[in-house]
């Protein structure tokens, strides 16, 4: 499986309505939102998402999905880009609840990816992809709120 790190920073753009998309995805299941990606040509339907809290702390991975259907054109500020559409099956609000932080992230093999990319939808490593994933669900057990089965 591939997996692909979005960055979101909170000095950039503001997440609206957290308390209601955490809600909705706890009562329905189904949360969908939409990111740009520089890894337009290579990333897929059913690929694995990470989201990225970066600029300001706490730093980590507070959000998981797929990717819900192909990259798609978009146009913003006089700069033509690409967006693709992610199925969040966790998201965590950073400033209210733990997050997978990036001292976790930079240990062992982990290191070796860089987690606060400058772009969103950068390719995570491939020889990485089932350690995060293990840790990620580790993490997430761990806090007693999420049974994530896959």
């Amino acid at each position: 499986m591939k997996a692909y790190l979005f960055g979101w920073n909170p000095l950039k753009f503001k997440w609206a309505d957290w308390d209601s998309d955490i809600k909705k995805l706890a009562e329905t299941g189904h949360l969908e939102d939409n990111w740009s990606v520089i890894s337009h040509k290579s990333i897929k339907p059913g690929d694995r998402a990470y989201i990225v809290r970066v600029g300001v702390e706490p730093k980590g991975i507070f959000a998981s999905g797929t990717i819900a259907a192909d990259a798609y054109p978009a146009f913003r500020n006089g700069r033509h880009y690409y967006r693709i559409t992610v199925a969040l099956d966790v998201l965590l609000n950073p400033d209210k609840e733990p997050i997978l932080s990036l001292d976790i992230l930079k240990t062992g093999a982990l290191s070796a990816q860089n987690w606060t990319p400058q772009a969103s939808g950068i390719s995570i490593k491939p020889q990485l992809v089932d350690e995060l994933e293990g840790v990620w669900l580790n993490f997430l057990g761990s806090t007693g709120k999420w049974e994530i089965e896959y």
